[in-house]
């Protein structure tokens, strides 16, 4: 089930490169709004857009002092290459097992006919470790509409009145 709205969000503790130390969200995070992002898979052509847009956008996102961790189920050698030729700046987190994709209820049990890879989905979690926007898509085609994560990531950096 996905995380409501004013929820914790899980934490969770996953790879990015083999031979690195693994991610853990909520330390990654340091005390900054994050932006979660889930994609299908490495290399499609819909996930190569959303990940470059978020690339290409990276003053932006610099700009409102947001974290960015990437997440989908393939292994940490096809996201580190999948990053490193598409120039990501931003981990991309390997849920191989996923633990992730379920805790965030956007694990997929027919993608097209391949069991168990995660929705595109996006998360947007503040300081605190809470959920403060969330958005999630069975269709692979659409992306998140990035105008609204940030709009989200800025009112998630407001200090509390």
């Amino acid at each position: 089930m996905t995380p409501a709205i004013g929820s914790a969000a899980p934490d969770f503790e996953l790879t990015w490169r083999v031979g690195e130390p693994a991610i853990r969200r909520s330390a990654w995070q340091e005390g900054r709004p994050l932006v979660l992002l889930f994609y299908p898979l490495a290399f499609s052509p819909v996930c190569t857009d959303e990940l470059c847009a978020v690339r290409d956008d990276g003053a932006q996102w610099s700009e409102l002092d947001a974290r960015i961790l990437g997440v989908s189920v393939d292994s940490p050698w096809v996201n580190s290459r999948f990053a490193d030729e598409l120039g990501i700046d931003f981990p991309l987190l390997s849920d191989f097992n996923r633990e992730v994709a379920s805790a965030y209820g956007v694990l997929n049990d027919d993608y097209w006919g391949m069991r168990g890879v995660s929705d595109r989905a996006a998360f947007v979690i503040d300081a605190s470790g809470t959920v403060v926007w969330a958005w999630h898509s069975p269709d692979d085609a659409v992306l998140p509409d990035f105008e609204a994560i940030r709009a989200a990531v800025a009112e998630a950096s407001e200090p509390a009145r």
